[in-house]
């Protein structure tokens, strides 16, 4: 299994919200990705807004290695990805075998 863990960290606004509105929609649509994509188990999102920390958090986990890169150039997550673009500062990746 691959375990995909995603940081960021939002603009104070973006798309007409909030960085706390933001946060949630992110969530939402990351979540709810669950169902969409084979090889997808999970993903939990968390969301901490406070001064210097990361603001949303995805931990998300894969069958093994084709199923996340499946994940990634999935029509869905594309989706979603362009959503978050908008929305983020920046952003850190880590993947690992399970």
């Amino acid at each position: 299994m691959i375990r995909h863990i995603v940081m960021w960290n939002l603009k104070a606004e973006a798309d007409g919200r909030t960085k706390e509105e933001n946060a949630a929609l992110m969530k939402e649509k990351l979540e709810g990705l669950c169902g969409q994509v084979d090889g997808l188990l999970s993903a939990q999102v968390t969301t901490n807004i406070t001064p210097g920390g990361i603001d949303v958090c995805l931990v998300s986990m894969h069958t093994d290695r084709a199923a996340l890169d499946l994940y990634q150039g999935h029509p869905a997550h594309l989706v979603v990805k362009e959503f978050v673009h908008k929305v983020i500062e920046s952003r850190y990746c880590h993947d690992a075998e399970v």
